[in-house]
């Protein structure tokens, strides 16, 4: 995979803390780039999408 640039990030502050976004705290997520004010935030957002990814993937198998 590519690195992750700034300048291609969707966002220019974090959705957690509303601060500016780093370059080393991006993210791709659904073919995006996400950006986040530190690495921590960045991994409590991954934490929450594959929590929520996994609670939807069970709830689609479940009603197969």
């Amino acid at each position: 995979m590519s690195e992750l640039k700034l300048s291609d990030a969707v966002n220019t502050t974090c959705p957690w803390s509303g601060d500016p976004i780093r370059e080393d705290s991006l993210t791709l997520y659904n073919g995006a780039v996400v950006g986040f004010c530190n690495p921590g935030c960045r991994d409590k957002f991954e934490k929450a999408v594959s929590h929520f990814e996994a609670a939807l993937a069970h709830t689609r198998h479940e009603a197969v």
